[in-house]
Order: C-alpha cells, then sequence, then structure tokens
C-alpha cells in the first residue's frame, strides 16, 4: 500500500494506492497555520471510509510519497532564515545587479526589486581563481575567520557561498566550508559549486541563496512531518516531491530545500503524460492544474517534459530567479477560489488575489465576504450545493449569488448570471494567455497537442479554453482531482548531476569532455547503488547544454551517445543541436558549429513496477442524476443532464448541455461538446463550438 499526497493552496489531495493497486481519492481543507495537520486530517478521512483504524492503514503502508508548497510559500512571505552571503572580493552586488532585464523596460514607477539577500548580511572573501581555475589571488583565512567572526555577532542562521569559478576549482569554497564547519559549528550552508555548478554567476548565487535560507526552516519541517507520521503508526519510506518531475527521501531534500521550489506542480505532467498517451495516443500534451489558489501550466512535447533553469518567484525580472532546473511550470493566481474585483476604470478582473482555504469562497460561508470562481460556478448551476466534496460541505447559493450581486453585477449592470459568467470568462481568459506562454515559448503548437485537465475546478471551463485554443481534443483523468498526487505515485526516485566544460564543435576536446562524463555516470551509478538500491529499473541519461557561437543562451540536448568516441559522435550531437533549436525556435542553422558549455547528467530509479492505476469502484447512489438548470452564455438558463463520473460506462457518450460531476469535481460539458468515457476511466471531451 502507497500514500501519496499534495498539499495545496486550498486543499489537501490524498491518494491511496491498495494492495490490488486500486486507487482511492481523499480531500481535507488545507490548514496554512500546520500544513502537516492538513495531512493528517486527509488520512482520518481515508481511514473513516475505509473502515480501518489510522495506526493499521498506516502500518500496511511502505511508502508515503509528499508535495508541498510550503518551501516556496515561506520564501513569498519572507519567513525564511535570516541568511548571509560570502561572495568575491570585488562582487557584493552579484544579487543586485543580477541579469538585467525589465519586464516593462519603459515604466519607470516599478521599484527595482530588493535582492535575495541585503547588502547588510553580504561579506566579501579575498581570494580570486581565473577561469582556468589557476589562483591570481590567494585565499586569505584571516579575513575569512574575520568574516565568520561577523556574522557570529549578525546572528546568522544559514550561511550561502558562491565564489567566483568555484565551478572550475572548488579549493577556495571548501576552504571557506572548512573554517565555517570549525568556527561556526550548527550553522547549516550551502556551497554553489556543489548544489548548482553552473555557468552564470548570478543563477548559481541566487540558487545558493535560496537553499540555504530554506534549510533551518525545512530541516525542521522534514523532521516534523516525518516524527507526526511515526507517531501515527507509519513505518515505512518518506518520500517527497521534487521540482524535477521526480522524488527524493525526506532527510536527503532536507539538505538541499531548493528541490521543493516547484514541489506538486511538476508532478502534473508526469501523470498528464501517461493519460495522453494511454487515452489519446498523443505524445504531445499542455497539462493544466486547476487548484483553488493557482493554475499551473506544463508541457509534454514529444513524450519529454521541458525543464528549465529561469524558474521566477514571483514576477519575472521583478521576483528571484532559482537558477535551477526544475520542470518548466507558469503559475498565475487563477482557480477555485479567485476573487472577482472592479477596477477604477470599471473593468473585471478575477484574481491573482485568492480566498484560499481560510476563509474560502463566499459559498463556503466560513467568513469569505468578496465573490470567487467558485461562487460563480455555483450561481451559474454548475456546482450541486448539496454535493460539494461528496456532500461532505454544504455551500451557501444565496449568499454567492448576494456577492456577486453586490461586487460585480451591480457596478457593471448586469444580471447576476450575466456577472457570474463574465468572471468565468475573464478566469478562462487569464488561463489561456498562461497556457499561449509557455507553448509558444518551448515551440509548441497547442492544435497538435491533447490538453489534460487537472484538479478539482479543472472541469468548470476547460471545454472553453480547449475552444480558445482550438485544441482537438480535452482529457480529464478519472484522477484529475489530484492530478500531482497521481503523478507521484508514477513518479522515480531521480536526481541530477552537472559539471562545466567548454568546448566547441570545431575544436572538440574529448579528453576531457569524456572524463566529465566519465565523473558524472560515476555519480549517478553512486546514486543508483545509494537511494535507489532496489529499484524496480534504472535509467541514466546524458544531456550537453549547447548553442550556436555568439548566442548568449543554451539549449539542453540529449547525447545521441554517452561517450565521445569520435567526429561522427560530435556530428550527431550538432544534428540533435539543429533538431532541438527547430523545435523551440522554428529554424535552424545547418551549416555552423555549435559550443558547449555545460553536461549533465539525469539518473531515474523506478520504485513502481507500472505506471498508472484506476479509481477502486464507487457507490454512485450518493447524488443526484437525472437534470437541473444551468447557465451557459447565449443560451440563458436551461435544462441541463446531469450524470455521475463513476457511473457512466465505458464508451458512452454525453452530449452537451451536461454535468459530470463526482465527490471531487465538476466537468461542464457545453452546448456543442460531447464526452465519452474512456477504459482507463478518463473523460475525454470533442470541444466543438457553441
Amino acid at each position: 500500500m502507497r500514500f501519496a499526497v499534495d498539499t495545496g493552496g486550498t486543499f489537501t489531495d490524498l491518494l491511496v494506492e491498495d494492495d490490488a493497486g486500486a486507487l482511492h481519492m481523499f480531500k481535507a481543507p488545507t490548514t496554512p497555520a500546520d500544513p502537516i495537520r492538513g495531512v493528517t486530517d486527509a488520512l482520518r478521512i481515508a481511514s473513516e471510509s475505509m473502515g480501518r483504524p489510522l495506526a493499521d492503514l498506516l502500518g500496511a503502508s511502505d511508502t508515503f510519497i509528499y508535495g508541498t508548497t510550503h518551501a516556496i510559500n515561506a520564501i513569498i512571505t519572507g519567513n525564511t532564515a535570516r541568511t548571509a552571503f560570502l561572495t568575491t572580493e570585488g562582487h557584493p552586488d552579484v544579487l543586485v545587479l543580477r541579469e538585467g532585464g525589465r519586464a516593462e523596460p519603459f515604466n519607470y514607477t516599478v521599484p527595482f526589486p530588493d535582492p535575495y539577500i541585503p547588502r547588510a548580511l553580504t561579506w566579501e572573501i579575498p581570494g580570486r581563481l581565473r577561469p582556468d581555475g589557476s589562483e591570481t589571488a590567494p585565499f586569505d583565512d584571516a579575513a575569512c575567520r574575520r568574516v565568520i567572526v561577523a556574522l557570529k555577532s549578525a546572528e546568522v542562521r544559514a550561511v550561502a557561498v558562491c565564489l567566483l569559478w568555484s565551478i572550475v576549482n572548488p579549493t577556495h569554497e571548501l576552504r571557506v566550508a572548512a573554517l565555517l564547519e570549525a568556527e561556526l559549528p550548527g550553522v547549516p550552508y550551502t556551497l554553489s559549486h556543489q548544489l548548482n555548478p553552473t555557468l552564470r554567476e548570478y543563477r548559481r548565487a541566487s540558487s545558493a541563496c535560496i537553499d540555504a535560507s530554506l534549510k533551518p526552516m525545512m530541516a525542521a519541517y522534514m523532521a516534523g512531518l516525518t516524527a507526526r507520521l511515526r507517531e501515527a503508526g507509519f513505518a515505512g519510506r518518506v518520500l517527497v516531491v521534487t521540482s524535477q518531475g521526480g522524488v527524493m527521501d525526506a532527510a536527503d531534500v532536507a539538505c538541499a530545500p531548493i528541490h521543493l521550489i516547484n514541489s506538486g506542480p511538476s508532478m502534473a505532467p508526469v501523470s498528464g503524460r501517461h493519460y495522453a498517451i494511454l487515452d489519446e495516443g498523443n505524445d504531445t500534451a499542455v497539462v493544466a492544474d486547476t487548484g483553488g489558489t493557482t493554475y499551473d501550466v506544463s508541457l509534454v512535447r514529444r513524450g519529454r517534459i521541458p525543464w528549465t533553469r529561469e524558474t521566477w518567484i514571483g514576477q519575472p525580472f521583478r521576483g528571484h530567479m532559482t537558477g535551477f532546473p526544475s520542470v518548466d511550470v507558469r503559475s498565475i493566481g487563477a482557480g477555485g477560489g479567485s476573487i472577482a474585483w472592479i477596477d477604477d476604470g470599471g473593468m473585471l478582473h478575477v484574481g491573482p488575489q485568492s480566498a484560499g482555504a481560510v476563509p474560502g469562497p463566499v459559498c463556503y460561508g466560513q467568513g469569505g465576504v468578496r465573490p470567487t470562481v467558485t461562487d460563480a460556478s455555483l450561481v451559474l448551476g454548475y456546482v450541486d450545493p448539496d454535493f460539494f466534496l461528496g456532500g461532505t460541505m454544504k455551500l451557501d447559493k444565496a449568499a454567492a449569488e448576494a456577492a456577486i450581486a453586490r461586487d460585480v453585477a451591480q457596478p457593471l449592470g448586469l444580471s447576476p448570471d450575466e456577472a457570474a459568467s463574465a468572471m468565468i470568462a475573464v478566469a478562462t481568459e487569464n488561463m489561456v494567455q498562461a497556457i499561449l506562454d509557455i507553448t509558444v515559448n518551448q515551440g509548441i503548437d497547442p492544435r497538435e497537442a491533447v490538453l489534460v485537465g487537472g484538479g478539482g475546478a479543472a472541469g468548470l471551463n476547460s471545454v472553453l479554453i480547449a475552444r480558445r485554443l482550438e485544441t482537438p481534443r480535452l482529457l480529464i483523468p478519472e484522477v484529475g482531482a489530484a492530478l500531482s498526487a497521481a503523478g507521484a505515485l508514477m513518479s522515480d526516485l531521480t536526481a541530477q548531476f552537472h559539471a562545466t566544460q567548454f568546448t566547441r564543435s570545431v575544436t572538440f576536446d574529448y579528453e576531457r569532455v569524456n572524463a566529465v562524463l566519465d565523473g558524472l555516470e560515476r555519480q549517478a551509478r553512486a546514486f543508483v547503488a545509494g537511494p535507489g538500491h532496489g529499484s524496480q529499473s534504472q535509467t541514466i541519461r546524458f544531456w550537453a547544454e549547447a548553442r550556436y557561437p555568439e548566442q548568449v543562451w543554451e539549449l539542453e540536448v540529449p547525447l545521441p551517445a554517452s561517450r565521445f568516441a569520435g567526429s561522427a559522435d560530435v556530428a550527431a550531437l550538432v544534428e540533435a543541436f539543429h533538431r532541438a533549436h527547430q523545435d523551440v525556435f522554428a529554424i535552424h542553422d545547418a551549416g555552423s558549429g555549435i559550443e558547449i558549455v555545460g553536461w549533465s547528467v539525469s539518473v531515474g530509479c523506478r520504485i513502481r513496477a507500472e505506471e498508472g492505476g484506476t479509481m477502486a469502484p464507487a457507490v454512485a447512489s450518493h447524488a443526484f442524476e437525472g437534470s437541473r438548470l444551468a447557465y451557459f452564455p447565449g443560451h440563458g438558463r436551461v435544462p441541463t443532464v446531469v450524470r455521475r463520473f463513476e457511473a457512466l460506462q465505458t464508451g458512452e457518450r454525453i452530449a452537451g448541455p451536461a454535468i459530470i460531476e463526482s465527490s471531487f469535481t465538476t466537468v461542464v460539458v457545453h452546448p456543442g461538446a460531447v464526452a465519452q468515457r474512456r477504459p482507463s476511466g478518463s473523460l475525454s471531451l470533442d470541444p466543438g463550438r457553441d
């Protein structure tokens, strides 16, 4: 038996895979003040539903997989540790100057963002290395010891170290580490060359600072999670979802918590890929996970999940770049809890503000007063007020209607139905733009992809999104309401190792490159023998970060061979780069050579024999089936067929207008759309036209 938990901003999703491989889904409200309590609440709901004492249920499990937004929430709210930044003498402004760039080049009303660590907590370390690793100025032990004395006086709780060219020669950074351990014992630190050995000083420094600032809090958080699970009766392995679309042991991720920045959202494309291929035979997909707080968009291109090193915490150029490889996920403030508001010019907006789990939408009756997307869906008749979360939570339709009338309908001169429909339309357009941003950036035409909808609120407007994108097929997996948790169950134990070694295709340095690849493979093999011991199977893949001469940025390209024996292997890499450049930018330079800046290896250890899984049979007698009035733009309120998701037969077709609902999600089939149940349990929709 295995558990997978995804803690979102509004709900905590739990999937239980029983010994027969069947899946059981549960949800509990997220408790922001104590997220682990939301986890235990979901486990108690599962215990009651499955008729087993909690200790017995946990004791029968061997794996607990956890995805959390706790790390990124701490950064956004400023609740990280007081952290010092140690950098090479003469480089104190690396976090201030960054790499340049502005989101709005001519908008000078926006202040330049503050550095992640202020100058007051930045210290310079004498000593300098050249790009070839040779020493131009010796390391100054006495000066470093004086800095450490200053760190004590400043009462720092973590230290980030990023020295120039440590990726070529780590001697100076390692000396700093030795002095910190001797003079400042117990204070965690991060060395940039160990965490993120990549070119570009700002990205290395930023990732080191973010990682160090999270260490005290996340070490305590992971220890607390493990301890509370042990107290409740769990004795198995605790794994945590990482930004790279895999899982790591909780103890390991506590030592490098930057892996948790996109924990949770990175899992949606893992399950989205599985169902897109299984149900639609398409290995290119747009995966959209709609929660209560955010709308997370990711991609699958030809069966591969794209990665990026340009993940921003906050707005691009106004927030902080992690500089750390992660699944390319774009998140916007658009979800079931997104709040509708009118600006001074009379324009309707939805989000990015969210009612979250506390107080929640108006209809929850828990103190929320501002109308949300969930309130609009309730007013339009899409959501059954007596069957939310399977009837465990009653919704107040009258309160939702009053809030929409007061804050949206009356200011805009609309009826409550028109106002609620306008809220859905604005939220839909926000989501469409998020999809267009990431698909254009990755060179994907959404008209050739399948749109996979996940999250409890995905079905409310996914047909409208698919129509707007001209996507031919929309897929709502049966486990879609917990898409990230489902991805966690399918994920591998993963790691990535990186090294910098510059070379050109025209003057390829076979000896040095192969030596780098040898070292990377040793690291990968050590991971397989360590954390990956006992796994079902293992895969090791090599990658190059390459570019055309004089280009500034690189593309990640899989290596055709793990070593370079001669010019044919180099030519194969050049050709692979041309194809990658064509995919992303729709252009390539067939006659040009390439430059390779860095090399990496990714290792995956499969901890589960098979991907996927179907929901356990459920009794469908607790929900109303028949019809109810629902509002659709251009049609008004019309009788709408209502069916239970799990009661649909394989191959059964439902033409819109219809509503297909389960205890955890509602799928609105607009007029002109047609839904069909797949053998896997997924709901496949032809969006059609209105």
